[in-house]
């Protein structure tokens, strides 16, 4: 018999290279496949799921420096609905009830964000996609996580990445880079260890939001963080771990 899920709702934050698989750009759709299902299978257990997806897989402003820094960050946004779009029609052929929200209005596309109708799309089962960021330049998809996370009372924030947890250092670029287990938000801030930039950062810690660091690499991941397994890496208030 499986343990029952540990959070009632849920913000998963997934990055756009995270469903470009091997890739690296665009789409997998075997990757993108596998990874529904296991949302599928979340919510099928009764958990409120939202998801707030990254663009870095078709756009990264900061990869075009001579672009006007808007212009630039309102075509991330646009590239986060087209993750969107895929995610909610992957979720729909899965047979799950999936709804995508933007924060930049756009009628024929999806329906623009507000926070009543998105809880109560939660609470009746659907699974809400949030695209186009904060819908304003210079905030990062991370802070668009923390900020819906907030908004919609979420119990914590599930962070897919392609790394298995958080580490003092960059393990691709630093083998001796060690893996940590629990960490308070402050020493995140104070370390730069760049778990979500330091906007996020700092509004899940105001809010008391606990962000767990997972690897994507294997999508049941996400159904087991929220049966409560410990893998990978939580920020939180009051760590018990000593880092």
């Amino acid at each position: 018999m499986h343990p029952k899920p540990v959070y009632k709702r849920v913000l998963l934050k997934i990055s756009g290279e995270a469903l470009a698989g091997q890739r690296r750009f665009g789409i997998d759709q075997a990757t993108l496949d596998s990874i529904c299902a296991d949302i599928k299978r979340v919510a099928d257990e009764g958990v409120q799921i939202g998801i707030v997806c990254g663009g870095g897989n078709y756009w990264r402003g900061r990869d075009f420096p001579a672009m006007e820094r808007t212009r630039a960050d309102h075509a991330g946004m646009l590239a986060t609905v087209i993750n969107g779009l895929a995610l909610q029609d992957c979720l729909l052929a899965l047979g799950a009830e999936a709804r995508l929200q933007t924060a930049i209005e756009m009628r024929t596309i999806a329906e623009f964000y507000t926070r009543s109708r998105a809880i109560t799309h939660l609470e009746r089962g659907c699974i809400m996609i949030f695209a186009a960021g904060t819908g304003n330049p210079y905030f990062s998809t991370d802070t668009a996580a923390a900020l819906r996370a907030a908004e919609i009372n979420a119990d914590a924030i599930l962070l897919a990445k392609r790394i298995d947890g958080i580490y003092t250092d960059d393990p691709e670029k630093n083998g001796d880079a060690r893996f940590i287990e629990q960490i308070s938000y402050i020493e995140v801030l104070n370390r730069r260890l760049g778990v979500m930039d330091a906007t996020a950062t700092s509004l899940c810690m105001d809010n008391n939001i606990p962000i767990v660091v997972f690897g994507i690499s294997d999508p049941n991941n996400i159904l087991r963080v929220v049966r409560g397994e410990r893998i990978g890496s939580i920020v939180c208030e009051n760590p018990v771990l000593q880092t």
